[in-house]
């Protein structure tokens, strides 16, 4: 089961960085056309981050490298830190603001500041999810 859920998590990060760019993209160019805001293409993104987040959190606690992997002496391993403390938190983070975005978007009064409000949270989440991808052992 573990293997699976594994690979489910691997195979999704692929859609996961291909849902950012798209909706990061097409909120850019509508921001510099004035375009309309499209709420579907930025709630694209936000999906995707949400389903590899619920995966992701049941990797954490089945996995040996997640939170049963914590503890002081993991603290000074770098690929054991990235694994229990790293990546989940900033993926949570980067999680997060994506949320604001979307949120933040919907509740701007004009279509500029809410295609600006999605390309800028999505954009910064994106970058925090590249800084902490393990990329050694992805995908696998």
């Amino acid at each position: 089961m573990y293997t699976g859920i594994k690979h489910l998590h691997s195979m999704l990060a692929y859609v996961l960085l291909a849902g950012l760019i798209i909706s990061i993209l097409y909120a850019l160019f509508a921001y510099l056309r004035n375009k309309p805001y499209n709420r579907k293409m930025a709630l694209l993104g936000l999906i995707c981050a949400h389903i590899q987040l619920v995966v992701g959190l049941i990797i954490y606690f089945i996995s040996p490298l997640g939170i049963k992997g914590a503890s002081g002496e993991a603290m000074k391993i770098g690929i054991a830190r990235l694994y229990f403390l790293e990546h989940p938190l900033i993926m949570l983070v980067a999680i997060i603001l994506i949320t604001v975005g979307y949120s933040r978007a919907k509740r701007l009064p004009t279509p500029k500041k809410q295609n600006a409000s999605v390309w800028v949270f999505y954009l910064i989440g994106l970058v925090l999810m590249l800084s902490r991808i393990p990329w050694n052992v992805w995908p696998n």
